[in-house]
């Protein structure tokens, strides 16, 4: 019997095993869908069962020698990465040592001896992302585009020269293998940058952009020309921004691609927003709220009516805690609209609006309409421009629960921002329920998380935030499930104002912002920088990271110094 492995019931877990001795089938999704055993756990009890090595992928590169014995293409399906390669020796790390397409694949590989290694199924797909880089072929695809251009000069000239079409061309070859590469290096963007000498390509992972590659400048016309083309645009038209969409399917995951141009100096620039459909939609109880904010949170939007704001710049999970909202208090009987540019996650039983500047649809324009729809709850994606603030605060007073994004420093700022779009006083303090201003942090790599010490500015920031005392703080040193960066994925900071009737009679009195802020932190707002140095001190996220995405000012409205 198995013992000392956590998360998972033996007793069962052994069961499944002597079924799947009996039926066969992949062993590794039938303990992680039926008995819920972690990914871990799963690689420790194939260990232990069948008496071989566990790898620890980490830190660890998988040789050219070994990997060239093995497709890419069969070694994601079977979920097999070759490591090493000793005479006529493979060793190679498994995430499911039972499943009989494994062994077909190893029998036909022209070696004398495999050694197996059962690894966890996160560090084998990170092991094989970098062992297999879709990015690989990029020159080839470059060389090839290269000879097909000289191909087309000939053909021009009368030579009938035959060329690579359909989807075997290199410039579709090319766009298909950076987006591939983006999903799978989890960014949420893709940059392709036309400078004087070059094509600069930068994904942004976690919020953060990194160079990937570079291409000849003579490829991107073609490659943009290709992307408008998949997002149904004017390909002739290369002055004007556009926007558009297009979805691909990508190792069995369905993405939906938002691309936007525009042009430069050095010519047009592209960016592509990536959203996977097959990623699920978060709940209030995933957004990593404390428990007490959370509770207050989940208690004001249960409000039958007024308005709910989510503040912050672009890219700090506004959307995200809307949607999760909407999530939690959507049910059978109430009629959900929304109202959105672009709708990024299609929910099944709500009726979603996308905005649409050609048939006139607004936010404006769109929230009139909603309002005839008889609704109950109403979210307008963002208020932009005063006539949308208007309609979103009468919608509110009017017995229906608003939620709504805006673009503001912090939670007070949001409410004052309405009052500078020009809404009056009363109609902001008679509508506003709740305000929550946020960030996103990079979270520190569970993996490769190591003690280090701060430099001076990180430690003044630490100690003017008032963080509790703490001797040893922690950050990332970079591993392969990180791609090196030392984070992996974000975490949500937050501040959760409830409109007391005291900040109402600020508002309604005009006294100045700095006097409003000073008043909800005596009433116990806990502050951006609060919840940050929180996370700092739990390590979960490093001061550095505090300093550059969290905007840092005290009750009174200072500037932190320090740094």
């Amino acid at each position: 019997m198995l013992q000392g492995l956590p998360g998972c019931d033996l007793a069962l877990v052994e069961e499944v095993i002597d079924t799947h001795a009996r039926s066969g089938g992949a062993l590794g999704r039938m303990l992680l869908d039926l008995v819920g055993v972690e990914e871990r756990a799963f690689a420790n009890i194939m260990a232990h069962r069948l008496q071989i090595p566990l790898a620890d992928l980490r830190h660890r590169e998988a040789s050219p020698r070994a990997t060239s014995l093995v497709e890419a293409i069969d070694a994601r399906r079977v979920g097999v990465l070759p490591l090493d390669l000793e005479g006529n020796a493979l060793t190679v790390a498994v995430i499911d040592p039972l499943d009989p397409d494994l062994y077909e694949l190893l029998e036909s590989l022209p070696v004398a001896e495999v050694n197996l290694q059962v690894g966890p199924a996160v560090e084998v797909t990170a092991a094989l992302n970098a062992a297999y880089p879709a990015l690989a072929e990029v020159e080839a695809q470059v060389s090839a585009f290269a000879r097909a251009e000289v191909v087309a000069a000939a053909r021009a000239a009368g030579a009938a020269t035959a060329e690579p079409s359909g989807d075997d061309a290199p410039i579709i070859q090319l766009v298909n293998k950076l987006v591939t590469q983006a999903l799978r290096d989890r960014a949420s963007d893709v940059h392709i940058e036309p400078t004087d000498d070059h094509i600069r390509v930068r994904f942004r992972i976690d919020g953060a952009l990194s160079d990937i590659t570079s291409l000849p400048s003579n490829v991107g016309p073609a490659l943009v020309s290709r992307i408008k083309i998949m997002s149904d645009m004017n390909i002739v038209e290369r002055r004007r921004p556009q926007d558009g969409q297009f979805e691909m399917t990508i190792d069995g995951r369905e993405v939906d691609i938002r691309v936007s141009t525009t042009s430069t100096i050095w010519g047009e620039k592209t960016v592509m927003r990536l959203l996977d459909k097959s990623r699920s939609l978060m709940r209030l109880g995933d957004l990593g709220m404390p428990p007490e904010l959370a509770e207050t949170y989940e208690r004001i939007v249960r409000s039958p009516h007024g308005m709910v704001i989510a503040s912050g710049p672009t890219g700090s999970g506004k959307t995200t805690t809307l949607y999760a909202t909407l999530s939690d208090i959507n049910r059978a009987d109430l009629n959900v609209m929304t109202i959105e540019d672009p709708v990024e996650y299609v929910f099944p039983s709500i009726n979603q609006i996308q905005i649409n500047n050609q048939a006139d649809v607004t936010f404006a324009t769109g929230l009139r309409s909603i309002l005839r729809q008889d609704p109950d709850v109403i979210l307008v994606g963002e208020i932009r421009d005063a006539e949308t603030a208007r309609i979103a605060v009468q919608s509110a007073l009017t017995g229906h629960l608003v939620l709504s994004s805006l673009h503001a420093v912090d939670s007070v700022s949001a409410l004052y921002r309405l009052l500078d779009m020009g809404i009056e006083p009363f109609l902001v303090a008679s509508s506003v329920n709740a305000i929550v201003a946020q960030r996103l942090v990079r979270r520190i790599c569970d993996s490769c998380a190591a003690p280090y010490e701060p430099d001076p500015a990180e430690r003044t920031l630490y100690a003017q935030l008032h963080g509790p005392a703490k001797d040893v703080f922690y950050r990332g040193t970079g591993c392969n499930l990180c791609s090196g960066t030392g984070f992996r994925g974000r975490v949500g900071v937050y501040e959760v104002l409830t409109v007391t009737d005291e900040l109402r009679e600020c508002v309604l009195a005009h006294r100045p912002l700095r006097e409003a802020r000073a008043l909800a932190v005596a009433q116990g707002l806990r502050t951006l920088q609060d919840e940050a140095i929180r996370l700092v001190a739990q390590d979960v996220t490093t001061a550095r990271e505090v300093m550059t995405k969290v905007f840092v000012a005290d009750a009174m409205g200072e500037l932190v110094t320090g740094w």
